[in-house]
């Protein structure tokens, strides 16, 4: 079990297809990751990297889990915060549920560190990107600001 968990649930009216596209594919994810890209080929095993606008690796891992358009669960080890890099690996992983015209997405990020510095970083970031992500998918606009890196990251 995990030591120090996050777990976030939001709805948002679209498909399962569209919110899957919308948190793998580069187009969409620069517009309300703060500019952001992913890189991977969305296999088990495959590794995966954030890039930040800057060309540096902002997070990396490798995918355990893919159930196209249900389930993508990946390793996650941050490289911009040496307390974060420091702890290792973490778990995170998209469960994208159908629920008529809405989808149920849930995340959850763990790590086997009581009080992970990790952790608390994400618990910060994941509710303004889900936000973000939702105004994109329901009204065509991302928030503002959410497509840009923070200022000295």
């Amino acid at each position: 079990m995990a030591e120090s968990e996050f777990v976030y649930v939001t709805y948002i009216r679209s498909t399962p297809e569209k919110v899957w596209q919308a948190l793998t594919e580069p187009e969409f994810t620069r517009r309300f990751w703060v500019g952001t890209v992913q890189e991977c080929d969305w296999k088990v095993g495959s590794p995966w990297k954030m890039m930040a606008p800057d060309g540096r690796v902002a997070d990396a891992g490798e995918v355990l889990e893919i159930d196209r358009p249900r389930r993508l669960v990946v390793s996650w080890q941050n490289h911009l915060f040496p307390e974060a890099t420091a702890e290792g690996f973490s778990r995170m992983s998209y469960d994208l549920e159908a629920m008529g015209g809405t989808v149920k997405l849930t995340i959850t990020h763990t790590m086997e560190k009581k009080d992970s510095a990790l952790i608390k970083k994400v618990s910060g970031g994941w509710p303004y990107l889900l936000a973000s992500l939702k105004s994109l998918l329901e009204t065509g606009n991302a928030l503002e600001g959410s497509d840009r890196w923070p200022e000295g990251i």
